[in-house]
């Protein structure tokens, strides 16, 4: 039963996921904040749609952020989302959509969105 349960949720997030996609797209001004959250670890990177590249990238498991392993997991999403925020200034990214893919918007999703967003990246 358990393992019937896992997949639901999985499909339902991955139709939640393409529905949001259909609307959602990142450009060169502008681009694509994509979180996936798993159960031990959060990435994030800004991608530019029109051409398919990733311009910046951050995640829990970084050299810079494993050094610095208190708040739990919330603590994790916040500093990747400042360090998002910090390698996009670097790139000239001032603005980008966010994608949660999925996700809910609470608890470590939305914990790196408001560290990105007070580290200075509009999104």
């Amino acid at each position: 039963m358990a393992k019937n349960m896992q997949k639901l949720k999985a499909v339902r997030r991955l139709r939640r996921k393409h529905h949001i996609r259909h609307n959602v797209a990142g450009t060169a001004e502008r681009p694509r904040l994509s979180v996936y959250r798993s159960l031990a670890q959060i990435y994030a990177q800004l991608i530019n749609d029109d051409t398919g590249r990733t311009l910046a990238a951050a995640s829990s498991l970084d050299r810079d952020l494993r050094t610095q392993a208190e708040g739990g997991k919330c603590g994790d999403a916040e500093r990747v989302g400042r360090l998002l925020a910090e390698r996009a200034k670097v790139a000239g990214i001032t603005k980008a959509v966010f994608d949660r893919n999925g996700f809910r918007f609470h608890g470590r999703v939305k914990a790196l969105a408001e560290a990105a967003r007070k580290s200075g990246l509009e999104c």
